[in-house]
Order: C-alpha cells, then structure tokens, then sequence
C-alpha cells in the first residue's frame, strides 16, 4: 500500500514534473504533456504508458494494474491501485510513465 501523498512525492520526484489541475484531478506533467493523474481522496492513479510497457506492467496483476476500460487505454492509459501496489512497483510504472511522455515531447 502507497499513500497518496507518497505518491505525490515520487511523481514530483522526475526533473521538471509539474502538479497541474486537470479537470477534477490533478495531473502530473513534464514539458507541458501529462504523464500521471490523481483525484484526491481516491486510491487510484492513471498513467500514459507505450501499449508495450502497458502490457507489461498489467501482466503483473490485473487486479493492480490495468488499462483503462474505454478507448484511452487503447491509448496506453493505465490505472493502478495504489491500496494494493508496493512502492517499488509504483516508482517502476512512474519512472517508465515519466520517460515515456518526455521522450515523446521532445
């Protein structure tokens, strides 16, 4: 189990990530483009993922980590519960999140 305000730190945690409001969650970007959102007070994260490293990281635990269930999971978001996903696998899925989105605004 990770506490959001865990959470919050590890995604601030990357060079040049920014907390922005996103609709009713916040969003965690670098270079202007979202590479995690949260709502507070919920125990669910949502990260941008390549369909590679999705299929990876959902291999894991579909009951941890799982695509979005509409068309923006198709797109590589993901969901993960951070009641049941341990520190080391969420700072995994963030760093791989960060990359990925940082990589693609450059």
């Amino acid at each position: 189990m990770v506490h959001e305000n865990t959470f919050r730190q590890l995604a601030l945690s990357f060079a040049d990530a920014e907390e922005q409001p996103h609709f009713e969650k916040t969003s965690f970007r670098v270079k202007k483009k979202i590479f995690a959102t949260h709502a507070a007070g919920s125990h669910i994260i949502c990260v941008k993922l390549s369909a590679v490293d999705q299929s990876v990281f959902c291999a894991f635990d579909k009951t941890i980590i799982y695509p979005v269930d509409n068309k923006w999971g198709k797109q590589g978001w993901t969901l993960a519960d951070l009641n049941k996903i341990r520190k080391p696998m969420l700072i995994d899925l963030l760093t791989t999140a960060y990359n990925e989105v940082r990589k693609r605004a450059s």
